[in-house]
Parts: C-alpha cells; structure tokens; sequence
C-alpha cells in the first residue's frame, strides 16, 4: 500500500527539535475552511504570550488565490479566531485556532457558513440545543486505495469489520486510537469511536455540544484526524461513497435535541419537528453535503442502512430511515432525534442551522427563509 514519503522521516530525530525550550514564545496553528467547502488549511504564527481567550489572538490573512477562495488580482483574505483548542502536536502552551474566513471586504467568504448559523443559534439559544454527529470516514493509502485491502482485490463481504477486534478485521486502529487521544487533549468534545461496517471505515462522535460550537469541534477534529494520519503517512477519506458496490457509504448522522425535548413528555416535540422535516425534505439534501445532494445521490440509495434520497421517512430504531427515533427514547416518551441523511463530508454548520431554520424557526419551502430577507446578514 502507498504511504507517503513524510511518513519515512525519522521521528526520533524530530522529536529532539520539538523538546527544546520555546520560551514565553507560543505557537498558534490557525486552521480555516477552504473553497471547497471540505478541504482544511493550516499555517502557523509566534504570539508573545499565551492566549487566554480568542480576544488575544490577532487577525490575520492568507492568499485565497491558493485556496480556490479568490481572484489573484485581488487576493487577500482574512481570518478571524473564532474558536480555540490546546494543540496536540506541538503542546502546552501552543494552541489550535479555528478561524472564519472575510474576503476583502469584509464579508463571509462563499464557504463560511458559520457566520449564519452562529447568528441563527443566538436566535434560538434560549431553547438550549444539543447535537451530536458521528463522523464516519475512511482510511485510504495515498494512492486512494482502502487501508489493509488487498492490492488487487477485496477484503471479505461485510459483517466481521462493525466494532471488530483482531488484525483481520480492525484495519489501522493506531490511526483512531492517536486521534481519539489528541482529541481529548485539545479539549474536543470527542464521546466515542469505533470500526464501521466496511473494512478500513471507522467513525468517532463529537458531542453533546450546545449551538455553534457543535460545528466548531467537529471541525478542529476533522483537522486532528488529518493530521494524524499525516504523521502515520495514510489519507483519511470523508467521501460519502469511497468504494462503489456493495459496501457501506460514510455519513455524518446529527442527533438534536432541545430543552423541550428532553423533558417528560418531548416526544411530542420531536415528532411535530420530524413532520416539519418531512415537509422541507429537498431543502435539507441539498444542504446536507458540499455539493448540494450530489455527493449524497452516491450514498443514500436505500440500500447499506441508508434511505433513499428521494423519499423521506422516519422509524423508531430504524436505520434505514431518513430520521431514526432510538427505541429508548420512545420508549421513555422523550430524549433526542437522529437524522441520518448528512454525508460524511457535510459542513456541520450548515447542518445544525438547517435543522434549527426548520424545526424551530418554522421555515418553509426550499429557500432559507431569514437569510432572503436579509434579516441576520452581517
């Protein structure tokens, strides 16, 4: 299997370099979101002193000529701190800085969607929303091919992969074991993990987290798991469907839930939220991967425990669904909601704004109500 020639460098020599004193000095690592949607970018600066909050960390810039995010004739972008999380590579003090991108004038660039959704979550705050993603993924050689498979052919049909255990079924387990680690040390809201049904496809869950800090940590775990696979030399893969045939796609399924939801008596409320996603259905598809349902079309075929893009559908304890509702939460008559239909490589902020917008915004139809009426536009 290809492995990057990074992955050959020796690592004992690198860490020589990394133990030496730094002084007050402090590494900060900006991260932000390319023009892709899905892509991450990193560079890194020296502050002065540690930062305590993200009023510390200075505004930068970048060439969004080189991240597919503008023109060159007019090139500049800025970034601006919007979370921060310890950093696991380079550690205390140094930090990790996820950032919204502006373009020159100041105005969100085309995939900053945080922007929207932090301004929709302040409209809503008082109704304390939780969620929950699972983000499923693949572990691919660099020349795109899954982790631990064959050269030239295919691992046996799925059933032993799904949270298995022994060298021939758990493909690559150091990768999850490192990520989920420096999740915990950056203070990422990383809950779990395990092997997913298709060999080499594993998944970790990030939350609960309130409002716009959902999105935020899945991000900066996102970044994490990129850049340990990048020290093992491997590529992890968010696309939804990275092997066609008759193996299971990769999704991101988001679990929400409110205050009101969560008491004796919320299954009323999730079930009134579940018919106002079925009556907004094509509106969530397209705001459930990076290319508008594309991505998704390869995914959600009704078949692997998916629903079929077309249809909407919802079920207790049913994961062929476009809405699952967990057998103990109708059980107890109250709890949370699993929709299963984003992708793997969804924008998490443009997936809880979605549901906020829908579920307790009251939209209707298939255009975002308040953002047309320019009503929370920066």
């Amino acid at each position: 299997m290809a492995m990057s020639a990074s992955a050959q460098l020796s690592k004992v020599v690198k860490r020589q370099y990394m133990e030496l004193p730094q002084g007050d000095n402090v590494q900060a690592m900006y991260i932000w979101i390319d023009g892709t949607g899905e892509g991450l970018r990193c560079k890194t600066r020296t502050l002065d002193s540690e930062p305590k909050s993200i009023e510390d960390l200075p505004e930068w810039n970048f060439d969004g000529s080189s991240t597919y995010q503008s023109e060159g004739s007019n090139s500049d972008m800025y970034l601006i701190p919007s979370a921060m999380f310890r950093d696991p590579f380079r550690k205390d003090p140094n930090k990790l800085v996820l950032c919204e991108v502006l373009k020159y004038n100041r105005k969100p660039a085309e995939t900053n969607h945080r922007r929207t959704c932090k301004k929709i979550m302040e409209m809503i705050d008082h109704q304390i929303p939780w969620f929950g993603m699972e983000q499923e993924y693949t572990i691919l050689g660099t020349d795109g091919h899954p982790f631990g498979w064959p050269s030239n052919g295919f691992p046996g049909p799925q059933g032993p992969y799904y949270c298995g255990v022994g060298a021939d079924k758990a493909y690559g387990r150091d990768v999850v074991e490192a990520h989920y680690r420096a999740c915990l040390y950056a203070g990422v809201k990383i809950c779990g993990t395990n092997a997913e049904v298709m060999p080499a496809q594993w998944e970790f869950q990030v939350g609960p987290c309130e409002g716009i800090s959902m999105g935020d940590h899945l991000w900066v775990a996102r970044f994490i798991l990129h850049r340990v696979c990048e020290d093992f030399g491997v590529v992890a893969s968010f696309d939804p469907k990275p092997i066609p045939g008759n193996w299971n796609g990769a999704g991101c399924h988001t679990n929400f839930s409110t205050k009101e939801m969560r008491e004796d008596g919320g299954l009323k409320c999730i079930e009134a939220c579940i018919d106002k996603l079925g009556k907004r259905h094509n509106y969530h598809i397209r705001a459930y991967d990076p290319k508008g349902g594309l991505d998704n079309a390869r995914r959600l075929t009704g078949h692997h425990e998916t629903s079929n893009i077309h249809e909407f559908s919802a079920g207790v304890a049913n994961r062929g669904a476009s809405i699952r509702i967990p057998r103990t939460v109708g059980q107890e008559k109250k709890g949370y909601f699993e929709d299963r239909r984003p992708s793997a490589n969804c924008d998490p902020y443009a997936v809880t704004e979605a549901l906020i917008r829908t579920c307790l915004l009251d939209e209707e139809g298939d255009e975002p109500l308040y953002q047309s009426k320019n009503t929370i536009h920066p």
